[in-house]
């Protein structure tokens, strides 16, 4: 039943406490499945004080047990221990804590662990997160490589010491977690993060030593594996030796047998390089000599060859040719400028004979009056008109004093 409260009617805290103690307290005993983060084993106490940690999220909740049940485990309860608590939920008023009471703690066992461990595969590989397609190449050589290991640990040295004995040059960019434990995973997590978001890392390297399926536990963890798919830069997983394979393996990029292998693919060999360097220089300069010597036979045989012995006669062969056709030539063209220049006469002669000036060198003139009407009859010049004739030379002024019709003269002549 929900409490009826108020501002002028509020609940007091122990009310509220009791409360809340009351509706957990109905909720019954429950399976819980999760990983010991902490064991507190108080002197003169008969509860033992556990923290139990989800696989997955960042969450946890504690848990009590009693003495006798947690001393009776075989085998013994470790921190980073996958286990099933079958346990009743409390809520302690005085406090206002949470907490569950085992009643009964089994450990997983290695059967039912790689089990869970294959279910979890399955439904990942479902996902896509493996897919081959989506694995990247690493860079030929990174300028700087991303190391994920535990401090002072013996994979730190050996990758580190055996990538610069390949290469010297070779930077590192180390980011220290914790590889085993409870915490092991959250702390890789955050590690290959500040790594992925450093833009002068090239590759990531997570190594780890070798160790039990209890102990590489954390680089199955779904949440690492999910970081490492959204990571964009390449990384390589070095986790324990050949045998062992945790999910890391197959999300990551390029899966390393040993951390010393790790090294050895990160970075080349240079006296690898220099020696295939020298092989390719080599290489180069046979094919260059014997390029070189197929060109110097060609152009000796092109250069043996009369033609080229003496290039001047196949031009002194073609001279007669050049000058026939050039006479030729001449004689077309000669032939040509002779009956257009014929042709051209004609046409003058022609247009000369249509022209007024020949009609007035055969002894006609053209006759004007004072304002320069041409006069085609005898009644546009009476007596006294100044007139003006056009001859084939020039022009003739005049004074008409008399002017005598055709039709006149011819009827006077008949």
């Amino acid at each position: 039943m929900a409490l009826e409260t108020s501002p002028e009617s509020p609940a007091p805290v122990r009310q509220i406490a009791n409360a809340i103690a009351g509706w957990i307290d109905r909720l019954g005993a429950v399976w819980v499945e999760g990983q010991i983060a902490q064991v507190n084993r108080r002197p003169g106490m008969q509860t033992v004080f556990l923290t139990l940690r989800d696989a997955v999220a960042d969450i946890s909740v504690p848990v009590t047990c009693s003495r006798i049940m947690f001393d009776g485990l075989n085998p013994p309860l470790v921190e980073g221990a996958s286990v099933v608590v079958h346990a009743k939920p409390s809520y302690y008023a005085n406090r206002g804590s949470l907490s569950l009471q085992a009643r009964e703690i089994r450990t997983v066992g290695l059967g039912e662990l790689l089990a869970r461990l294959e279910r979890r595969r399955q439904l990942l590989a479902a996902e896509g997160l493996f897919a081959a397609e989506l694995k990247r190449r690493l860079p030929f050589l990174p300028g700087t490589v991303g190391l994920v290991t535990a401090p002072n640990s013996a994979a730190e040295r050996d990758v580190l010491e055996n990538a610069r004995r390949r290469w010297p040059a070779v930077r590192f960019q180390v980011g220290y977690a914790a590889m085993q434990g409870p915490r092991s995973a959250e702390e890789v997590i955050g590690a290959l993060q500040r790594l992925d978001k450093d833009p002068e890392v090239d590759v990531i390297v997570i190594a780890r030593g070798g160790g039990s399926v209890e102990d590489l536990l954390p680089f199955s963890d779904e949440a690492l594996i999910r970081a490492v798919y959204a990571a964009t830069t390449p990384v390589v997983s070095a986790i324990g030796h050949e045998p062992d394979s945790p999910l890391l393996d197959l999300v990551a990029d390029v899966r390393a047998s040993t951390p010393t292998d790790a090294a050895k693919i990160v970075v080349p060999d240079v006296g690898e390089e220099l020696r295939l360097v020298a092989t390719a220089r080599e290489r180069l300069r046979g094919t260059l000599a014997g390029w070189l010597q197929r060109e110097q036979l060609a152009l000796d045989a092109l250069r043996s060859r009369p033609v080229l012995a003496d290039p001047a006669s196949l031009v002194e062969g073609r001279l007669e040719e050049v000058a026939l056709l050039r006479d030729r030539a001449r004689r077309c063209l000669t032939h040509q400028l002779d009956r257009a220049a014929d042709e051209i006469a004609h046409q003058r002669a022609r247009a000369r004979a249509l022209s007024p000036l020949e009609t007035l060198r055969r002894g006609y003139a053209v006759v004007q009056d004072a304002e320069g009407h041409v006069l085609a009859s005898v009644a546009g010049a009476s007596k006294g008109t100044e007139l003006s004739i056009r001859v084939a030379d020039g022009r003739i002024h005049a004074t008409a004093t008399s002017t005598t019709s055709t039709t006149s003269t011819e009827e006077s002549d008949g």
